[in-house]
């Protein structure tokens, strides 16, 4: 177990939707002041996707995610900012020619995917390993894909965070470092709860940390009931932690969180409870080998 842990926030996903909570964040303003609220409640990092502020639904939009990095930088100058590439990701059969996209196909370039990254110069941003199933549609991140992503993340200066759905990510990802693609050391997340990948359960989070290399760094993301119990897990195994909306939307059960400074607060005392303290922003940076914050913001600039 480690003395500091990194608080990870992500504030309103990709999946949630209002229907599920009328606490999810959506415009840009809404987004980044629940990011500056949960930095205020101790989270270190805040890992953001846009919607669109007037259906709610996920976005893509470069003036979206400007807006919410330009609004948090001006508000807090430590917290790291990490941003979605996962949006692009996701193939639907179609019903009668399953060869062909059917209605809620996202699938795109990887250029597509990282354009936001490429302007935005993020501290970090996620590079999805997973290909599998997810409800009635494909989520798709081939190794090509997954190369030419990675390759754009580098070349913004920003730092990968490497989620991994299940065993043979952790496989692809050793294949990544080998060729050069990827230089430890690496931060990692290991998605525990998705239907069909890791399943939340403490042995998974120790055979999932074993695979890793020796000088990773790694968060567990527990989705739904099983955030809270995953935040435990993953202190306990030595890594740091995620929660926000975009994983889970209730505080206790059946009471739903209000806000996710709500979701971070609950998380910072399971983590003081077990003998852990929350990283503050400028000593998440130095674990996780981040330029200091006036140094990202110029780069950034």
């Amino acid at each position: 177990m480690r003395d500091e842990v990194i608080i990870t926030c992500a504030i309103t996903g990709n999946l949630t939707t209002p229907d599920q909570t009328p606490h999810l964040p959506i415009t840009p303003q809404q987004i980044a002041d629940s990011a500056l609220e949960a930095a205020e409640a101790g989270a270190a990092m805040v890992h953001l996707h846009v919607r669109d502020p007037a259906t709610g639904r996920p976005s893509m939009e470069l003036g979206l995610y400007r807006e919410v990095v330009e609004r948090i930088r001006a508000g807090n100058s430590e917290v790291i900012v990490n941003l979605t590439t996962g949006p692009g990701g996701r193939f639907v059969p179609g019903a009668e020619e399953p060869r062909l996209a059917g209605p809620g196909t996202t699938l795109t370039t990887p250029e597509r995917r990282t354009a936001h990254v490429t302007a935005l110069r993020p501290d970090v941003a996620t590079l999805d390993l997973n290909t599998m199933n997810s409800g009635a549609e494909v989520v798709i991140n081939t190794p090509g894909s997954v190369r030419r992503m990675a390759a754009a993340i580098r070349a913004a200066g920003s730092v990968p965070e490497i989620e991994l759905f299940d065993s043979g990510d952790i496989a692809l990802l050793a294949d990544l470092l080998r060729d050069g693609t990827l230089v430890g050391p690496v931060l990692c997340s290991f998605v525990c709860g998705v239907k069909y990948g890791f399943q939340p359960l403490p042995e998974t989070v120790l055979y999932a940390r074993n695979l890793l290399p020796t000088d990773a760094e790694f968060t567990v993301i527990g989705i739904g009931r099983a955030c809270f119990p995953m935040v435990a897990q993953s202190v306990l195994a030595g890594g740091h932690v995620r929660v926000g909306m975009e994983d889970a939307v209730y505080l206790d059960r059946g009471v739903l969180a209000p806000s996710n400074a709500a979701l971070v607060e609950k998380a910072r005392g399971i983590v003081e409870s077990l003998g852990a303290r929350a990283a503050a922003p400028a000593r998440a940076r130095e674990i996780l080998g981040l330029a200091p914050a006036r140094a990202a913001a110029a780069t950034a600039a």
